[in-house]
């Protein structure tokens, strides 16, 4: 699993098949059941992420998707938020961001040990205690389709767009945000307990927000663009 996880953060547009390739080229013999299996639970499929943290829950509400062709042009205009696997010491922990597209910035994001949505609806008070976004960006997932998430979300007048089934691309600049924090980070520790994985994190975060230049921001950080509000 944990191989597979860092071929998929690498080619995301893998199958099973080619994952399996992959693995036989660095001398893992599995077989292709074996790995699809494995992508399942992982909840990871080529080209678009579906997580198990992220199947829609029948009853809950699904709001289209608001951001094609929309110029974003400052921050707080668009907020992304997604869940990711964090690997550890024989577990998986599972990690939610809330991003500001504009400026790169994470405003807020929690580590959990368990599925539930607890960590998701913390994160996003977290976030909103530092500003309110025009709009609220999220995978169809039942975390953030649960009553309690969109009631938050609709109290504070916050439009709400959700990516369409199957396409991938719609909560980009969070799929990038999983791919840097995991090359940059997780993949360069051996995190042995939930605390010691927080703390990093932590530390991770806060030089991502403060310190680490991005070409796309004209070498500028993601604090500096975010709070030039």
């Amino acid at each position: 699993m944990r191989r597979i996880d860092e071929i998929y953060t690498a080619f995301p547009y893998y199958g099973s098949p080619k994952i399996t390739a992959a693995l036989r080229r660095q001398g893992v013999i599995v077989n292709h059941k074996a790995v699809e299996r494995l992508m399942g639970v992982l909840g990871i499929q080529a080209v678009f992420p579906r997580r198990n943290t992220s199947i829609p829950h029948p009853r809950h509400p699904v709001f289209p998707y608001l951001l094609n062709g929309l110029d974003i042009n400052r921050p707080n205009q668009v907020w992304g938020t997604d869940i990711t696997y964090v690997r550890a010491s024989g577990i998986w922990f599972y990690l939610v961001a809330v991003l500001d597209w504009y400026s790169r910035y994470v405003v807020a994001w929690k580590l959990s040990q368990g599925m539930s949505g607890d960590f998701c609806v913390a994160a996003l008070t977290d976030a909103l205690r530092e500003a309110i976004p025009g709009i609220h960006n999220s995978d169809q997932g039942s975390q953030f389709t649960a009553e309690t998430y969109i009631g938050i979300l609709k109290e504070r007048n916050i439009r709400i767009s959700m990516d369409g089934r199957g396409r991938c691309f719609d909560n980009i600049f969070t799929e990038r945000l999983w791919r840097t924090v995991k090359y940059e980070e997780v993949y360069l520790r051996e995190y042995r307990s939930f605390a010691e994985a927080e703390d990093s994190l932590n530390q991770y975060f806060r030089t991502y927000n403060y310190e680490r230049l991005h070409q796309s921001l004209g070498y500028q950080t993601p604090a500096e663009v975010y709070f030039k509000k």
